[in-house]
């Protein structure tokens, strides 16, 4: 249940549940009604607030791209490494193979 004012609790609440919190509009509304230098000043002090929330939500949407960013890279890093790391592994086979082709017992004429 919610309304431009105010906002309501999120679950299995009788629907005359106490608001949770009241949205932005709804502070500017109760303190042009109650036109007092305290309510003024809470109204300033609680839209500040809600500017840095903004604020923040906005800087958090900024890291959840640099972080998607950055995912993209180690998803390419990790592709890239596993054909280093492949093309190794047929190197070090190449050499066992190598060696093992070297230390074969001879057959044939020996000189030794």
């Amino acid at each position: 249940m919610s309304s431009q004012i105010v906002m309501t609790y999120p679950g299995k609440r009788p629907k005359t549940a106490l608001p949770y919190a009241f949205t932005e509009q709804g502070v500017a509304m109760l303190s042009g009604l109650l036109n007092s230098d305290k309510a003024i000043q809470m109204n300033i002090a609680i839209m500040r607030a809600f500017v840095e929330i903004r604020k923040i939500v906005l800087q958090q949407g900024d890291l959840k791209e640099q972080l998607k960013q950055i995912q993209e890279r180690i998803t390419g890093h990790d592709a890239q490494l596993s054909a280093i790391y492949d093309a190794i592994e047929n190197l070090l086979d190449e050499k066992v193979a190598q060696q093992k082709w070297n230390d074969r017992r001879r057959i044939g004429f020996n000189t030794k």
